[in-house]
């Protein structure tokens, strides 16, 4: 089908029929960037439309977001998707944007839907039934006509479409364009970790254990006779995290996107400990709790002395072990660290003090941002020496990497991995290594 053909075709649909296309197409938009909408919403937003019209753009979002948004956290998704999706081609007038003059459609187009506008008021036709909404979604992506699978490709260019291609793209190579992208597509991760059997019981309609002390207090209201028996079952908690982040010269080029994720993980689970590192170990938790992302990293770059110096993770990791790991490591708590592995210390007390470091917590996990590069090796003293003590070795360079952390922390079982427990015996190996 040649372009006027396509045209022909777009122009001949009855009155306000495009816009209602345009608006299931918006409203998919936004689903697949992560806002919950559903066709009613949808279809609410076209009522309304009927009573304030399309020519003014800020009344056109104002009702498109009361119709379309429902949770405080998917409104900057939602403007910029919005912004992305309705562009209008010439400069907004002094008294506001034309919103009847779409990026997307030619001159003709949006003649016609300023027609549109006109009608929108008690014009036929304009309000659609259900049946009718659901044969425009069919027809919109299941056509067999040659002509709609280029109208498919014009809206695949049209739609919010950049971050599937951000989530495979190392954070090294973000402009600070894509970086503040990346910041809004973390916030909408669902962090969870897995639970754990608490020594506590609690109520359940049908649990394992009689609740003695309930069934008596229940008994008091029918004579001191127990009609029925209460119920109790083991109660289950989420894990504690602990994050152990290196920020030396190294990791630099990734250090303030992990610094992003901490905080974001911080402040959606209930028990996340959160420490930085080059030469020495700092405690980061307050500063990054409850705080606004940008002045949270400013101040623990102001704090932290060691900020892209260099690194000493065995000493870093002793004084966590000694200062800290009393104090967080309980009820079988999972430690991340993330960290590339260069390392300007001993290779041996690295290797002791993650040995003591895995037998005190549930699960080691370390995070390496060059593990995404299909041709590295773990070939460093400080990887080498980390290695035989780590339960779980991921990439942490792209969010395609952190989608995979976020689901692998929420299946985390009941049973320790496997693990050597005997300790090293670093004579032999340095013997070995000196032969």
């Amino acid at each position: 089908m040649t372009e006027g053909n396509r045209r022909v075709k777009r122009l001949s649909k009855e009155p306000g029929q495009r816009f209602l296309e345009r608006s299931l197409r918006f409203g998919r938009v936004l689903r697949s960037n992560g806002v919950m909408v559903t066709p009613a919403q949808v279809m609410t937003f076209v009522d309304a439309t009927q009573h304030i019209g399309i020519e003014r753009r800020r009344r056109f979002k104002q009702a498109a977001e009361a119709c379309l948004v429902t949770r405080k956290e998917d409104l900057p998704v939602f403007d910029e998707v919005f912004d992305r999706y309705w562009v209008s081609v010439r400069e907004a007038s002094d008294n506001g944007d034309n919103l009847t003059d779409f990026q997307e459609i030619s001159a003709e187009e949006a003649e016609m839907m300023q027609d549109d506008s006109d009608d929108m008021s008690g014009a036929e036709g304009e309000s659609m039934t259900s049946e009718q909404v659901e044969g425009l979604e069919a027809d919109d992506g299941e056509s067999d006509d040659p002509g709609d699978a280029d109208d498919s490709d014009a809206e695949s260019i049209m739609t919010y479409s950049s971050s599937e291609a951000l989530r495979a793209k190392d954070f090294s190579e973000y402009t600070q364009e894509e970086i503040e992208q990346a910041r809004i597509l973390m916030r909408h991760l669902k962090w969870e970790i897995g639970k754990r059997r608490s020594r506590r019981k609690i109520g359940a309609p049908k649990g394992r254990y009689i609740d003695a002390r309930r069934t008596m207090r229940k008994s008091l209201q029918t004579a001191g006779v127990p009609l029925k028996i209460s119920q109790r079952k083991i109660k289950h908690k989420p894990r504690a995290l602990i994050v152990i982040c290196d920020i030396s010269g190294s990791m630099d080029r990734y250090s303030r996107l992990l610094l992003h994720f901490i905080h974001t993980i911080e402040n959606d689970m209930a028990k996340v400990e959160a420490f930085v590192f080059g030469t020495r170990l700092t405690r980061v938790t307050r500063v990054l709790k409850n705080r606004p992302i940008d002045e949270a990293i400013t101040k623990v770059s102001s704090e932290v002395q060691d900020w892209a110096g260099g690194t000493r993770i065995g000493e870093s990791i002793q004084g966590f072990n000694q200062e800290w790991a009393r104090r967080v490591l309980r009820n079988g708590a999972v430690v991340l660290i993330i960290s590339d592995g260069w390392d300007r210390g001993d290779p041996d007390l690295l290797a002791a003090e993650m040995s003591r470091l895995q037998r005190s917590c549930y699960r080691l996990i370390w995070l390496n941002p060059l593990l995404g590069s299909p041709r590295y090796q773990p070939l460093t003293r400080g990887m080498q020496a980390a290695m035989p003590f780590i339960d779980d070795f991921l990439p942490v360079h792209n969010l395609e990497s952190l989608e995979l952390l976020a689901d692998h922390l929420s299946n985390i079982g009941e049973t320790r991995p496997v693990r050597r427990q005997k300790p090293l015996d670093f004579e032999q190996r340095r013997t070995e290594a000196a032969d």
